[in-house]
């Protein structure tokens, strides 16, 4: 009978030590977690934000479409004027020579940018202003991963602006929300 005594405080003992460990393994663990960090206020700030320059977008868009001329009803009627342009006021307005159907002129494309969108046969600021921000952001996947950080929301309607000699608004809208450059 000593023989199954000895077994059993064997096992107490077994049991008695791996709930031990395994409380100990606990409590140092939860102890030596890392803290989480709260970036609440930060998203929240960035989502402010996002709505402001979205709502600023979306009264641009109201603004061009309240400025464009009403469509002909007749057929007769169809042959609308395109706009004409004329380098020496867009130069005035925005302070630099302008080519015309130059997609450099849109904040945020620069030569290489303006090289994609070349690719895919958008080529005048008309192109581009009927183009989706959608169609954009592929254009700016072609080119690989350091463009696609380029948001090209606003490039359309920027190309608009371009396209219909809105030269004082585009200056104003660029002055308004350049990206950090100065």
């Amino acid at each position: 009978m000593q023989v199954d005594t000895i077994d059993l405080m064997f096992w107490i003992i077994l049991i008695i030590v791996a709930v031990t460990i395994g409380v100990v393994g606990y409590l140092l663990g939860k102890r030596s977690s890392a803290p989480t960090v709260d970036n609440t206020s930060t998203i929240k700030k960035l989502e402010i934000e996002n709505a402001k320059l979205r709502a600023d977008l979306d009264a641009c868009k109201k603004q061009i479409t309240e400025t464009e001329m009403p469509k002909p009803k007749s057929i007769a009627s169809r042959t609308i004027a395109q706009p004409s342009f004329d380098a020496k006021i867009a130069k005035a307005a925005l302070g630099k020579k302008v080519e015309k159907d130059d997609l450099k002129i849109v904040e945020g494309i620069g030569p290489k940018i303006q090289e994609l969108f070349h690719n895919f046969d958008i080529k005048t600021w008309k192109a581009l202003s009927e183009t989706s921000a959608n169609k954009c952001q592929e254009v700016l996947n072609s080119g690989g991963k350091r463009y696609r950080i380029h948001d090209p929301a606003s490039w359309p309607m920027q190309a608009k602006m371009a396209h219909e000699g809105h030269w004082e608004k585009l200056a104003e809208w660029q002055e308004k929300h350049r990206a950090g450059k100065f």
